[in-house]
């Protein structure tokens, strides 16, 4: 009965979503360099209420992280770790509260699960409005794709390192608990 709570919850959201994406197109048109801005928001927002029903993966190739990186300095220089400060410490924490560990989490694997699922939504939306920059740059739209690139390095980028880096923290504290 949960799973069908759960399908019914992201195709409640996905018809929502259609229904805006149509007013949208009715009011500025198809060829609106804002329409793929609100598009990769609501590929986002359909994939978070799919879950827990269904955890998105990383492509295999970029699933595994290496435990190493939450020691290296690197993530200070990029502002990684203020990144992740900075939503820690705003009500930008409640858009994805299933990261963060509470007292209730069943496992570090459950967490690790979300974890991934969330850095996957993320993944696959840069991956998804990446050409739509490049479609809105070849238009000659030039302050838009930089806005728009500044918006894909704020809500895909850097949460898609940062959630890496919590990964990273996670396997090494179990295996310091294996060890």
């Amino acid at each position: 009965m949960k799973v069908w709570l759960g399908i019914g919850k992201a195709i409640v959201v996905a018809a929502f979503f259609s229904v805006c994406a149509a007013i949208w197109v009715r009011m500025y048109g198809v060829r609106s360099p804002w329409l793929g801005l609100f598009s990769m928001f609501y590929f986002m927002g359909i994939a978070k209420s799919a879950e827990p029903q269904l955890l998105f993966r990383m492509p295999s190739a970029l699933r595994a992280v290496d435990a190493s990186i939450a020691q290296r300095d690197c993530q200070d220089r990029w502002g990684i770790q203020r990144f992740g400060a900075f939503l820690r410490k705003t009500p930008l924490r409640y858009l994805n509260h299933s990261v963060y560990l509470t007292g209730g989490e069943s496992s570090f694997s459950e967490l690790s699960r979300k974890l991934e699922s969330a850095e996957t939504i993320h993944f696959w939306a840069a991956v998804l409005f990446t050409p739509y920059i490049a479609y809105i740059l070849s238009r000659g739209l030039f302050a838009e794709a930089s806005l728009f690139v500044l918006i894909q390095l704020a809500f895909n980028l850097y949460p898609i390192l940062h959630l890496r880096l919590v990964r990273a923290r996670l396997t090494r504290f179990q295996e310091r608990l294996r060890s």
